[in-house]
C-alpha cells in the first residue's frame, strides 16, 4: 500500500515551461546569446538552473565562468519577478491532492528548482497545506537524480521505499526513483514524451492526474 507520493514540480504539478523559457531567453539576450523557442526548453530543463544555462548557451567560446555567473544572476532576478506570469497547475492536480489527503496518503515535492522558488510557487499556486514536505535544490543536498533529497523526505516522514511512489515527467525523475529504489509513475502531460519515460523504466504512464490515484491503489 502506498503511504507517500513524492512529486516533481515543473512539468508534473505545474506547467511552468513558458516562464522558464522567458526568463532564460531574457538572460541569454542580455549576454549576447540567441534565444530559443519555448518548446525547445522541454529538452533543456530538469537538471537545475546552472545546467539549463549551459544547455541553452551551447558551446559558445565566450561563455566564460564570469559570463555564466552574470547570466544566472539575471535569470534569477527576472524569474523571481515573472515566475507566475504564465505558470499554472495542470488540470486535475489540485483535486488529486485533495483525494490523496482524504485517503491519508502523504504528499511531498522534490524539485531541482532552487528551494526558495520551489516553496514560493507551491505556496502561491497549490494548496501547500496538503504537502507534508516541500523540497527544492538546497546547498547541502545533491540535485536529482541523486536520491539524497528523496531519501531525506522518506526519513523525515517515516516512510519506506516499498510504500512510496515517485511521480514525474522526465528522465531525471525516472533515474531519481531508480536510485532511491522507488516505483516510478511517469506523466503524459509533462515536458518529456511517454516513450522516453518508458525507456527509462517507468512502471506506469498516467494519462491524467486521476489516473495516478487509480494506479497507486493497485500497488
Amino acid at each position: 500500500m502506498i503511504q507517500l507520493c513524492i512529486f516533481d514540480l515543473d512539468g508534473t504539478l505545474l506547467n511552468s515551461l513558458q516562464d522558464l523559457a522567458n526568463a532564460m531567453n531574457y538572460a541569454l539576450m542580455q549576454n549576447g546569446f540567441p534565444p530559443h523557442p519555448a518548446e525547445r526548453y522541454r529538452q533543456l530543463v530538469g537538471d537545475g538552473v546552472a545546467v539549463l544555462a549551459d544547455r541553452a548557451v551551447g558551446g559558445a567560446e565566450n561563455y566564460t565562468p564570469a559570463v555564466k555567473e552574470k547570466l544566472l544572476s539575471e535569470f534569477r532576478t527576472y524569474y523571481a519577478a515573472h515566475c507566475m506570469d504564465n505558470t499554472v497547475p495542470y488540470d486535475g492536480i489540485i483535486p488529486l491532492l485533495h483525494d490523496l489527503k482524504q485517503r491519508g496518503i502523504l504528499c511531498a515535492v522534490n524539485s531541482n528548482k532552487p528551494d526558495d522558488f520551489t516553496k514560493k510557487l507551491v505556496t502561491a499556486l497549490l494548496p501547500s497545506e496538503l504537502f507534508a514536505e516541500i523540497r527544492g535544490k538546497r546547498e547541502d543536498c545533491e540535485r536529482k537524480p541523486s536520491p539524497m533529497g528523496t531519501n531525506a523526505i522518506m526519513q523525515q516522514l517515516g516512510c519506506t521505499p516499498e510504500h512510496t511512489l515517485y511521480i514525474g515527467d522526465s528522465n531525471v525523475d525516472a533515474r531519481t526513483a531508480k536510485n532511491a529504489h522507488l516505483t516510478f509513475c511517469g506523466v503524459r502531460w509533462g515536458f518529456r514524451s511517454p516513450e522516453e519515460l518508458l525507456a527509462e523504466g517507468a512502471a506506469h504512464i498516467a494519462s491524467t492526474p486521476a489516473d495516478i490515484l487509480s494506479y497507486l491503489l493497485t500497488l
